[in-house]
């Protein structure tokens, strides 16, 4: 097999076989609340605590996903896109194992720098991934891969569930050095966040990508408590809504486009449980066939055109399109299950679909750790 030689060219043999060992350790996760609080004080102290943490805890995680390339099915492992992925891995895992034991301030500056590097490194690797994923299905014929597309669905969602976790942690510690963190930061999480105010932000920013696409975009109307707070991740919640928001655009868009009906608005409804903080995105787009919802939290069915298609230029990092490339729901799904959440959608055929938003107001959930 190509992939397995090319390893053995790429790496020594005891580095194959630290990767097989550490990709066996038990992984170790954290809580919201526990970030939260062990980031309010960004001491010297802290700092080396949690740089130590991640020296032992990100080459774990990061091998265990490298095990994991080795071994999809349908050869999948063998795609250039996936080999691609597979090295950033092995390289991140190299850094990682070499670096020495951190012991003192200026030891954890330097960590510091390398973990960033690292996670710009794995910034495409999601379109890769999907890259890899079309690079397969060009090969195989539709027949006999629909069984093992749910072996590969599985493998994603750990991939991408580990990935978010593992950015989550980089970020975290990276923030934490902000001399000037803005109010209610701590790291990545605001302790003060309003649910109605990043929805706002986000439906303005998927509404400008559907102007730019359509030349017009339905209205969004939020409803809920204006001062209403509590602690989350707003680049996670951002995500989540826009993707929401831009999916019923789109369906609103295309179903009212050659109308001479006005297009109904997407409504957004943020509502605050005890347990849970709920957003719920409405429109009235016409909704899916409940033969076709299975489907729309897969990786495998988009018809959108990947950004890192061959004949794509990678410089155009921010060609969003309406859209996307097909991960958006499955993707959002697994950032609100990371905190505990999750994600729903229910959709009347013939009249529109609601996406209901849950997520966890304790933040006492542990890390999901696949």
């Amino acid at each position: 097999m190509a992939a397995k030689k090319k390893l053995c060219e790429t790496m020594s043999k005891s580095m194959i076989e630290e990767v097989q060992r550490l990709g066996c350790m038990k992984q170790t996760g954290v809580s919201l609340r526990y970030m939260m609080e062990f980031g309010s004080r960004p001491t010297e102290r802290n700092l080396l605590i949690s740089a130590q943490f991640l020296h032992k805890e990100l080459p774990i995680r990061i091998a265990r996903r490298a095990v994991e390339l080795e071994t999809l099915p349908y050869g999948l492992s063998d795609k250039p896109a996936v080999l691609k992925v597979r090295d950033w891995y092995l390289d991140s895992f190299r850094d990682l194992r070499s670096f020495p034991e951190i012991k003192q301030t200026n030891d954890e500056r330097e960590f510091t720098q390398m973990i960033k590097a690292i996670k710009v490194r794995h910034n495409n690797v999601v379109p890769m991934m999907a890259l890899g994923v079309q690079q397969l299905k060009k090969d195989v014929h539709s027949k006999n891969v629909d069984e093992g597309l749910d072996e590969i669905h599985q493998f994603l969602d750990r991939f991408y569930m580990s990935r978010i976790g593992i950015r989550m942690l980089i970020g975290q510690h990276v923030e934490l050095h902000n001399p000037n963190p803005p109010p209610h930061c701590v790291g990545y999480i605001h302790t003060k966040m309003s649910p109605m105010e990043v929805a706002r932000n986000a439906s303005e920013d998927a509404r400008s990508i559907c102007l730019r696409e359509y030349g017009c975009a339905p209205d969004v109307t939020i409803y809920g408590d204006p001062k209403f707070t509590f602690p989350y991740v707003p680049s996670h919640l951002h995500l989540m809504v826009f993707e929401l928001v831009k999916n019923s655009l789109r369906a609103v868009q295309e179903r009212f486009m050659d109308s001479d009906k006005i297009a109904p608005p997407v409504r957004i409804i943020v509502a605050d449980g005890l347990e849970d903080v709920t957003i719920k995105v409405s429109d009235e787009g016409g909704g899916i066939a409940r033969s076709g919802l299975p489907k729309i939290f897969t990786y495998l069915y988009s018809t959108a055109r990947n950004p890192l298609d061959e004949n794509c230029d990678l410089g155009t990092a921010d060609n969003v399109t309406m859209a996307g490339y097909g991960y958006g729901l499955p993707i959002s799904r697994l950032y609100a299950q990371y905190f505990g959440g999750d994600l729903q959608i229910i959709s009347m055929e013939g009249y529109g679909t609601d996406a209901y938003l849950h997520l966890s107001r304790l933040g006492d959930s542990q890390e999901p750790l696949p």
